[in-house]
């Protein structure tokens, strides 16, 4: 996982039937090719001795100094963003969603409002910010062959803000000593977190500190990143012995420590005020779709009207940036999670914007709302014929993101078997792609996964029942595989009458035991799930989707008791998502009747 970035050309070369890696790589360490592209020609040329590179070829590398930064930060992106891959033969200057599908703001990875949480590599902070949209790309910070800043301390942020004379490094704009921490550009603009106890990561969203953000929504700021340690003399020794850096303060109160989560409040407070003091009426306080983020997620149902608004790009008049792409697709992405149909009048206003003017959805929120409809679909709220309709125009997009995510948005959708004659082989051309998109990392069982759940949809039996014992083979320890295909058995032997190809299917996995055989597979399969889901659910509590699907396998097992105390526990967690509450009614019905 971090050779793919680390060193250069690299291939798994993993082969599923014997675990085995035979894995090639050009270089141990990041060369000069994995930046600027295979280098053979741009070689022959240098030692052609000629007075002139060539004119049309010009250096024979990837022009990564276009007047337009895309090429360069794209170049970069792939190393230095949290995504999945669709295709890992990406040449340097090559379009991002050609090749990887960049992870949304998900709350396990960003604060509420964009902050950094877990390791999320930059680019997907950097979208957010308003020097993306100004145009700034890497090397005009950093050096990319020194891997250094190109000048020292506050010079990287003052080559550029050359403003009139003295109005950010000076006391009257940061209210902090000269030449002390709170004095440094990057420590209020450019709070880090520290991953692996060393890499202390800088979030490059470069936003300004909104205390009166963490005093509304609990989410981070730079301020308090710094003055909470004012606080430390009031906590247990015990406590405080815990907390070294201030992100383990947000841990801690996150995970329920009311005493240091107070302790949070009253420094967000007492730096909301010195920030009111310092600017007055000067101060910028805009709306933030942090907000929207942060209301949705706790259940808000008001604050579907903000999120719409936000999905489609809108922005108050006068705020200091454009609404980022990322935020308006996690906003979508959000809705769909919580059930909102909503979501649909949203996604398809999005996909009849791009179609009315191709390009004017970024790839990334297009695919967003491709893979919306198909989840709603799912759910009823768009009918199969509007799925096509909508989606497989989509599949023939230029971005194979965008490609891949609506011919997904149809499966998943239930609108497969609405697409016939040529338009399914086109269609069936796509997820070709897309089987090659999982096998990227056919090491991982949620690779395998993945495709048996798309064969499962085109009911193809065969090559999902491979697909999810491969991925037992790979990871023996991963839940989900089992109960997916004890699912999957009994869904084939539902149609087995009627599908040869299930009836064939059976007969193979049953054996000389014929249908006992089958049920006594299944069987089996759900009770080794069970130990996994228990440990996972020990491990963490916190996760209402972990917790919901123990319960659920705990009452297929037989045990109504333990599945009620789990699937409470995830609608306690979640109150907002639509299934859990109905699982859990409809288990407490039952246990109720007679």
């Amino acid at each position: 996982m971090c050779a793919e970035c680390h060193s250069t050309d690299l291939k798994r070369n993993y082969d599923v039937a014997t675990q085995r890696y035979h894995t090639t790589f050009s270089e141990i360490d990041v060369s000069c090719e994995a930046c600027h592209g295979p280098a053979s020609l741009h070689v022959e040329m240098a030692r052609s001795h000629s007075l002139f590179w060539d004119r049309k070829r010009g250096y024979a590398l990837a022009d990564l100094k276009t007047a337009d930064t895309k090429p360069q930060l794209e170049t970069c992106a792939p190393c230095h963003s949290r995504r999945g891959v669709l295709d890992a033969a990406m040449q340097p200057g090559a379009e991002y969603t050609d090749h990887y599908s960049l992870e949304l703001l998900r709350p396990d990875t960003y604060h509420d409002d964009g902050q950094i949480k877990d390791e999320v590599y930059v680019y997907g902070s950097f979208l957010q910010s308003k020097m993306y949209h100004k145009g700034i790309r890497c090397t005009d910070c950093h050096d990319p062959h020194s891997l250094q800043l190109k000048h020292p301390g506050n010079e990287t942020c003052t080559s550029c803000h050359q403003h009139a004379p003295g109005k950010y490094d000076v006391p009257s704009h940061h209210h902090h000593a000269v030449g002390s921490e709170g004095a440094k550009c990057v420590n209020c603009h450019m709070p880090h977190t520290t991953y692996m106890a060393i890499d202390a990561r800088r979030d490059h969203s470069l936003r300004v500190p909104r205390p009166d953000l963490s005093v509304e929504l609990g989410t981070p700021n730079a301020c308090s990143s710094c003055h909470v340690e004012d606080q430390r003399e009031l906590l247990d020794p015990a406590v405080s012995e815990e907390l070294d850096l201030y992100q383990d303060w947000l841990q801690a109160a996150e995970q329920g420590n009311e005493e240091v989560a107070e302790a949070i409040r009253m420094t967000d407070q007492w730096c909301d005020d010195a920030c009111e003091k310092w600017y007055g009426e000067a101060r910028l306080q805009p709306s933030h779709y942090g907000e929207v983020l942060a209301n949705l997620r706790a259940g808000d149902r008001s604050a579907v009207k903000d999120a719409l608004r936000l999905i489609a790009g809108s922005s108050t008049p006068g705020t200091e940036s454009l609404t980022p792409m990322i935020a308006r697709a996690t906003a979508l992405e959000e809705l769909v999670q919580s059930g909102h149909r909503d979501a649909a009048v949203a996604a398809q206003r999005l996909i009849d914007e791009n179609k009315e003017s191709p390009g004017a959805v970024p790839p990334v929120l297009l695919a967003t709302a491709a893979r919306a409809v198909g989840v709603l679909g799912a759910g009823g709220a768009i009918a199969p014929k509007d799925i096509v309709k909508l989606l497989l125009p989509l599949s023939k997009d230029s971005s194979r993101l965008v490609r891949s995510e609506a011919a997904r948005g149809i499966l998943t959708g239930g609108a497969y078997p609405q697409v016939t004659g040529s338009k399914r082989r086109e269609l069936d051309k796509v997820l070709a792609d897309a089987e090659e998109e999982y096998m990227v990392a056919d090491d991982r069982a949620n690779s395998h996964m993945g495709w048996a759940m798309i064969s499962e949809q085109r009911g193809q039996w065969a090559d999902a029942v491979r697909a999810y014992s491969n991925a037992m083979r790979v990871e023996p320890q991963t839940t989900g595989p089992r109960s997916n295909l004890a699912t999957l058995l009994d869904r084939i032997r539902s149609v087995a009458d009627q599908d040869p190809a299930a009836a064939k299917v059976l007969a193979t996995v049953g054996g000389s035991e014929g249908m006992a055989g089958v049920q006594n597979q299944i069987d089996q399969l759900r009770r080794d799930e069970l130990p996994l889901l228990a440990r996972d659910a020990k491990l963490a509590p916190g996760l209402a989707d972990v917790q919901y699907r123990y319960g659920l396998a705990l009452y297929l097992s037989g045990d109504s008791e333990g599945a009620q105390k789990y699937l409470k526990r995830a609608v306690e967690l979640a109150p907002h998502v639509e299934a859990f509450g109905v699982a859990l009614r409809a288990l407490q019905q039952q246990m109720n009747s007679p």
